[in-house]
């Protein structure tokens, strides 16, 4: 009866120390909801790109810009929908969003995401446009494991995962609007789909 009041005890501070280190309250239904987005931007985007029947796109013209558009447009909904899923899932938990575990996470997970945004930009002005499907989506990956030392461990999968594909879309250049919907798309849906039946569902 003692042995098991010990392990009972050691499995309280185990969650104790989680809670003051890790945020835990990320919600893999967000991680779905932001793949389904970026499977959504990515058909658009195709079908702008489509419409010019081969032409090149220049930076001037207004299908850059609309596909701009609906790359801010997917991250602007990602960030909103995950903010209001965690926000449900830290209250169900009697957690704050905003707290020290969570403050790591974000700064963590912005050093390689700024750094890929101005390395992006860099392509841009010189027009080095193979570079940026891989460039983006080697530096989510680099962000996600980054970061997923304040959250949950399939994160870092995550990373590992959109690493992979931003190193073939390296290769294969041609095929960048592909990867970046097989990594922001289909990858946020599986790795959401999975933290939401380990975490989410039995919570």
């Amino acid at each position: 009866m003692e042995d098991h009041n010990y392990l009972d005890d050691i499995r309280d501070i185990k969650q104790m120390m989680n809670r003051s280190t890790q945020f835990l309250s990320l919600s893999g239904l967000a991680g779905v909801m932001a793949g389904i987005y970026a499977l959504i931007g990515a058909f658009g985007a195709a079908r702008i790109i489509d419409s010019h029947n081969g032409q090149y796109i220049t930076l001037e013209s207004a299908a850059f810009t609309a596909i701009v558009g609906i790359a801010f447009g997917v991250l602007l909904m990602s960030v909103i929908t995950a903010l209001i899923l965690s926000h449900k899932k830290a209250k169900k938990r009697d957690e704050q969003l905003w707290n020290n575990s969570s403050r790591r996470l974000l700064v963590n997970f912005l050093i390689p995401m700024v750094t890929g945004g101005i390395f992006t930009l860099l392509l841009l002005r010189h027009e080095v446009y193979g570079l940026i499907a891989p460039v983006t989506l080697i530096f989510y990956g680099l962000a996600c494991v980054n970061a997923s030392k304040y959250t949950l461990s399939d994160v870092r999968y995550l990373g590992i995962t959109v690493i992979i594909l931003g190193l073939l879309c390296t290769e294969f250049s041609g095929y960048g609007l592909l990867f970046w919907a097989l990594g922001f798309g289909f990858c946020h849906i599986l790795y959401g789909s999975l933290m939401y039946f380990k975490y989410d569902r039995n919570a």
